[in-house]
């Protein structure tokens, strides 16, 4: 069974940091694209950043760019958004995702076929 598990969410102050993981089981994550998700509350899902399989290209979106940092580490079948300098309208349950089509990442939820349950991120004082 494929499945996504993400971990590392919670509440922080703005300004600091948290490294969210997304863990896969049931498959090999190096041979899919990832991407990560945010949804706040009434708003719609959003691409934040993602992942390419082919050749590790990496894209973000404006609002986080300079800030976020995606990786995966292969060995651990985990892929990681490291969030720095987070700021209140970070706001919002982060999803992983896979892709299993395109080798090029992209940043439409709905071109993902596998989801993980989401991890809450906080930013308040």
């Amino acid at each position: 069974q494929l499945q996504l598990v993400e971990s590392g969410g919670g509440l922080v102050q703005p300004g600091g940091s948290l490294r969210l993981s997304c863990a896969a089981s049931g498959f090999t994550l190096d041979y899919y694209a990832i991407g990560w998700f945010r949804q706040a509350p009434g708003k719609e899902r959003e691409g934040v950043s993602c992942i390419s399989s082919s050749d590790g290209t990496t894209y973000y979106a404006d609002s986080v760019k300079g800030r976020f940092t995606i990786s995966r580490d292969n060995a651990k079948n985990t892929v990681y958004l490291q969030m720095n300098s987070l700021k209140p309208e970070d706001t919002a349950v982060y999803y992983c995702a896979a892709d299993s089509v395109r080798a090029m990442c992209v940043m439409t939820p709905d071109e993902y076929d596998y989801w993980g349950q989401g991890t809450q991120v906080t930013v308040s004082s």
